[in-house]
């Protein structure tokens, strides 16, 4: 497919001008009104062009999206001019127009959810019309005025501008940017949400864009990486496993289909460190591309076998072999990504000390899901005595829940070898016909599975959700289609009809240089206070500071958290930690966070809280290295201005 890179549905617009007072001495940015610290920020627009002097012609192409402080402003004629410049320190870069900038002054940002068997969002003309019909929870009105935009058929006089596009845009294949301008908290039923003023640009001009690749072509691949537990006694799983793939290939084999579907497979066992015996914590043995035929796949798997000896105790560092196969794998051009994990253990946790990764179920999780990787948990429950598979289970639920779709974990009794055996074959096969469908033009419903076994069937159900929910956005995206042209939308960031279901994700956009500073950061604010080099009121500001930073202005990271007692300027040092945190629509728990409630907790609740921040610093550290993630807004090599949104989940 043609990457390309735009906005989901919105065009540009002239924005309000801020009321802003001048800072003094005119080498600081206008200051936000009623602000001491927040400077007025803009987003440069696709095509944006610096010129020298207000109201000449532009003489410099402006990298889309591109930060710039504002210094000051000026009306000629009809066009009010901003001067920017790229820091808050007096560095001037030029003036713009107006409308070739967007105001934000925070750095959050939303992405859209899978619509897939949920309402599209609504994009409303004005915040009294949404608040109206928010506040009734009239869902008549509702219903008659999602099926005119669902329909394409806007009344002169309807309060609807635009709907969300059917299908899924996938930012990590269409970067899309729509920060938020301004929000409002409300009620929907019983649930909060938020009213969100968008506004946003297209970073290409609007054109109908469509793929090579047509409907029904062979080019629909799939890529499934097996992660499985190579210790003591995992060589009957391991036969059956190269069974079922042998199966697949002879299927795909037949149909024409060999290399739609790609295998790899990674064996993992325990941290080397407590059990050097082990050989080796995690070892890739076949890469997808390796594994476009049997032949390939089967011949480099001869060695596999398990262990002669156990780990230290009755865990394994399953999240290593998972985390491997997210990085091994050239997963790109792989429409649809799954792994696999087989074990009868459970994993080392973010706070073992025997864990590699630093992640745990959330953190890994999320790293697959940044990388378009949904993953399988097969969880052989056997009757070993020093097992806890019921704590295990909770750990792999997590693990394997995919949005929208629940958990993709399948605990198999007493860990029969043909119980397995029978749950593998049912996966493989469903996977290979979702393949087959979309290879050959096939369209048809999500099929309903009709396995006796109720804990299979709950499986397949899920396989078939997701299976569709891939298919249609690899059609979508193939069939091409116009974004509608919207700008300054408000929107619900709810589901109308079902209010406990978020419609939007939060996200802060950072380049790549900006979550190194903040890996660094907030590694050394952990170690300052592991240390007991400072007080439970400084670390927690400290915290604060670094959460109010990177969701107001990530490039100051380094210069608003003093990170050692006593030294530095923190936001609190400075008496802006309130400044920053108010009128942001989200933030963390860190932000909300007394004294009061941190000394009111127990010592495990303490615990448990640095040991979040902990997995956090190992999730920016995996982000980083993950290249192919990162874009770059200029089209060049990715290097440290390129960007990424982070969800705020993962921020401190």
């Amino acid at each position: 497919m043609t990457r390309f890179f735009m906005v989901l549905m919105l065009a540009m617009a002239p924005l309000l001008a801020i009321c802003a007072k001048p800072a003094t001495g005119g080498n600081e940015p206008l200051l936000i009104e009623g602000k001491r610290q927040l400077y007025q920020r803009v987003l440069a627009v696709p095509g944006a062009r610096m010129a020298t002097e207000a109201g000449t012609a532009g003489h410099e192409a402006v990298t889309p999206f591109t930060a710039f402080y504002v210094y000051s402003r000026r009306m000629l004629g009809s066009v009010e001019w901003l001067e920017v410049g790229t820091d808050r320190h007096g560095t001037r870069a030029g003036w713009l127009p107006l409308d070739s900038t967007l105001e934000w002054n925070h750095g959050l940002t939303v992405t859209f959810r899978d619509p897939a068997g949920h309402d599209r969002v609504l994009l409303f003309k004005d915040q009294e019309s949404v608040r109206e019909l928010a506040g009734q929870s009239d869902s008549t009105a509702y219903k008659r005025i999602y099926q005119e935009a669902s329909q394409e058929n806007l009344s002169a006089d309807s309060p609807v501008v635009a709907i969300q596009p059917p299908g899924y845009i996938d930012i990590r294949d269409d970067f899309y940017l729509v920060p938020i301008r301004r929000y409002e908290d409300v009620y929907l039923g019983n649930e909060q949400a938020r009213l969100l003023q968008v506004s946003s640009v297209p970073m290409v001009a609007a054109e109908h864009i469509t793929d090579e690749k047509a409907v029904g072509s062979k080019n629909y691949t799939a890529g499934l990486a097996f992660v499985i537990d190579s210790t003591l006694s995992m060589d009957p799983y391991i036969d059956r496993t190269l069974e079922a793939v042998n199966k697949i290939y002879n299927t795909l084999g037949s149909a024409d289909l060999l290399g739609n579907v790609n295998f790899g497979l990674v064996a993992f066992r325990d941290n080397v460190r407590a059990a050097p015996q082990l050989d080796y914590l995690a070892r890739t043995y076949v890469n997808l591309e390796q594994g476009r035929d049997g032949k390939g796949f089967l011949s480099r798997v001869k060695s596999l076998q398990a262990a002669s000896i156990s780990s230290q105790d009755f865990k394994e560092d399953a999240y290593a072999g998972v985390k491997q196969a997210i990085e091994s794998m050239d997963w790109a051009g792989h429409d649809a990504r799954y792994i696999v994990l087989v074990t009868d253990a459970g994993a080392r946790d973010a706070d073992d000390p025997l864990s590699t990764t630093g992640l745990g179920a959330a953190s890994l999780r999320k790293l697959a899901l940044d990388n378009g990787i949904a993953i399988f948990v097969l969880h052989l429950l056997t009757p070993a005595t020093m097992a806890d598979h019921s704590e295990d289970a909770v750990q792999y639920r997590e693990l394997a829940d995919y949005p929208d779709i629940g958990s993709l974990y399948y605990g198999v009794p007493t860990g029969d070898v043909a119980e397995f055996g029978k749950v593998l074959d049912a996966l493989a096969e469903q996977i290979t016909d979702q393949v087959r469908i979309v290879a050959t033009g096939g369209k048809v419903p999500v099929p309903v599975p009709t396995s006796d076994d109720e804990q299979l069937a709950s499986l397949q159900a899920r396989v078939a959700k997701l299976g569709h929910a891939l298919r249609m956005r690899y059609l979508q995206k193939t069939e091409g289609g116009q974004v509608p042209n919207v700008f300054n939308a408000w929107m619900l960031d709810r589901d109308f009809e079902d209010p406990e279901r978020p419609t939007l994700d939060v996200r802060v956009l950072l380049t790549r240089d900006q979550l190194s500073e903040l890996h660094d950061v907030l590694t050394r604010v952990l170690n300052t206070a592991e240390e007991g080099l400072i007080s439970p009121q400084n670390f927690l500001d400290e915290l604060k500071s670094l959460a109010a930073t990177v969701s107001r202005s990530p490039e100051q990271l380094g210069g608003t958290t003093a990170t050692t007692a006593g030294e530095g300027n923190s936001l609190a040092d400075m008496g802006f930690i309130q400044e920053y945190i108010e009128d942001l629509p989200y933030t963390g728990e860190v932000m909300g966070l007394s004294l009061d409630d941190w000394q009111s907790w127990s010592t495990l609740r303490q615990v448990d809280f640095l040991n979040r921040l902990e997995e956090k610093v190992s999730y920016y550290r995996a982000l980083h290295d993950h290249t192919d993630l990162w874009v770059s807004l200029d089209g060049g090599p990715v290097g440290g201005d390129s960007v990424y949104p982070v969800p705020l989940e993962m921020l401190p």
